[in-house]
């Protein structure tokens, strides 16, 4: 009985033996195998080199008529006359509507006979004054009588004058809202005229860009949903930010003609503000967020260092970095969240 309970023992003994054997040799070769893994870490890097920086900025804006204005009448009346070609240009001073004067125009030549009268009368005056033929006092009644009627005729070609409507400059009517026989008043709106030949572009930027706008500026645009780039160059700003957004009005000026660019038109603007011929760009996935700071992880001597940096113009797929970083220096751009200090790096890519 003595001799089984030994044997027993024994193989107990025996294979906790083996158990224990097996586990420390799977737990080292673990272990072997997690060092390995982690020499062995594959990564992408990219070395920074210094290049050109453009700093630009894209902001909305619209079209706008260099000038436009809405065509209505001085005074109320009845239309005799219409000139609106509508969609055509028209030069400046073109009379495009006339209202019914008949009334004014025959007071024009009453007044025009009793001139031409009086003048007679002072020329003939004219002469008995030089011979005491006439007092002095009747020469001077009929000098008053001709200066008189002179401002009365004065006075009625402003009249007839407000009875029409000419182009203030030369450009394009619009639609026509009148035809003849229409009565109309001082708020009727008879048509539209717009400046064909340039155009403005109005847009707003944020006040940290106000003082980099200034007239002569170049600035680039495009209309909506098209890639085709025009061309402005900025005449004023209205040099106050406006309180509500924050921003800058600026107006540009569009000297090329396109049957695309029409008043009210949606555009995106593009502003270039600078550019610097040695900035050190990086991916932006190479960015590791901290509590009020920012890192990367620079390769030295096959190792990794976590360097603190800051940052600058941000590029669709690449940052600007100011502090932190020299040319040459190699930063890793993937697996950054399985990294530790001093970890040996292995590359699978390397970006220049």
């Amino acid at each position: 009985m003595k001799h089984k309970t030994n044997i027993l023992i024994a193989a107990i003994l025996l294979l906790l033996a083996a158990f224990f054997l097996y586990v420390g040799l799977t737990s080292s070769k673990d272990k072997k195998q997690d060092a390995k893994e982690k020499v062995e870490k594959k990564v992408d890097a990219f070395v920074v080199n210094p290049s050109l920086l453009i700093s630009e900025i894209t902001v909305t804006g619209s079209l706008l008529a260099y000038d436009e204005v809405d065509l209505k009448n001085e005074v109320a009346g009845r239309v005799v006359k219409v000139n609106l070609p509508e969609g055509k240009f028209v030069k400046k001073g073109t009379l495009l509507v006339k209202l019914y004067d008949d009334d004014l125009q025959a007071t024009m030549e009453k007044l025009q006979s009793q001139l031409a009268i009086q003048k007679r009368i002072y020329k003939r005056q004219t002469e008995l004054i030089k011979v005491n033929g006439i007092s002095q006092n009747d020469y001077e009644q009929t000098l008053l009588q001709v200066n008189t009627i002179k401002a009365n005729i004065a006075e009625e070609k402003a009249l007839i004058r407000k009875m029409e409507v000419r182009a203030p400059f030369d450009g394009t009517i619009g639609l026509r809202n009148i035809s003849i026989g229409a009565v109309v008043s001082s708020s009727t709106l008879l048509a539209t005229i717009r400046t064909s030949s340039k155009l403005k572009l109005d847009f707003y930027v944020p006040e940290k860009y106000g003082s980099e706008i200034t007239p002569g500026m170049n600035v680039k645009f495009t209309m909506y949903n098209e890639e085709k780039l025009y061309d402005a160059k900025v005449i004023a700003t209205e040099r106050g930010i406006d309180n509500t957004t924050r921003n800058l009005k600026v107006r540009a000026v569009i000297t090329m003609s396109s049957k695309e660019l029409i008043p009210g038109a949606f555009a995106n603007v593009q502003l270039r503000l600078g550019e610097n011929p040695h900035a050190l760009m990086i991916p932006t996935q190479a960015i590791i967020p901290q509590e009020g700071d920012k890192s990367v992880i620079v390769a030295r001597k096959g190792k990794a260092h976590f360097v603190t940096i800051k940052t600058g113009i941000r590029k669709s797929s690449k940052i600007e970095v100011t502090e932190g970083l020299e040319p040459g220096d190699t930063v890793i751009t993937s697996g950054i969240l399985f990294l530790k200090e001093k970890s040996k790096l292995s590359y699978t890519n390397i970006t220049k």
